[in-house]
């Protein structure tokens, strides 16, 4: 009974499609149901991004910003423009080094975030409602697990 099992566990790996080809296709389901939200609240995915990247504790430099979410920093200054120009973060010379610009929420630049977050977690709910209680909360937690390992374990660079 044992080695049966075994086997058709082995036989269901081999079967089922790649990781990357399973998130990518429910990467980009949630990707088109989080874009409604996003500009409905004026966000590009990118300005979205930076703001949950941005908590209440940690005030970042741009370069450290970049690095965490793994973008060009040169490519997220136009959108640091567009968020200090609209007053949801703020930059602000480091007393320490004049050169470098530290990163900060506004108070409308939480309440944005916040509000965005709201209507994704709801467009989010619809596709874990497909999953029994223990199941969405198994998913959440490995998801979770996987999503905060460092990035080396993730892509076995050294």
């Amino acid at each position: 009974m044992i080695r049966r099992e075994v086997t058709e566990e082995a036989s269901s790996e081999a079967e089922r499609p790649d990781l990357a080809a399973m998130m990518v296709r429910l990467g980009r389901a949630l990707t088109a149901a989080e874009l409604p939200v996003l500009r409905a609240h004026g966000l590009s995915m990118w300005a979205y991004v930076v703001l949950l990247a941005l908590d209440e504790v940690p005030v970042r430099s741009q370069s450290a910003l970049a690095e965490a979410i793994h973008a060009d920093k040169t490519r997220i200054i136009g959108v640091l423009d567009d968020l200090q120009e609209r007053g949801l973060i703020r930059r602000s010379p480091d007393p320490s080094d004049r050169r470098v610009r530290l990163l900060s929420l506004t108070p409308e630049g939480r309440r944005l975030r916040d509000e965005a977050q709201a209507g994704i977690r709801q467009r989010e709910a619809r596709l874990l409602d497909h999953l029994p209680p223990a199941e969405r909360a198994t998913f959440l937690q490995v998801l979770r697990d996987l999503h905060d390992r460092p990035w080396q374990d993730l892509t076995g660079e050294a």
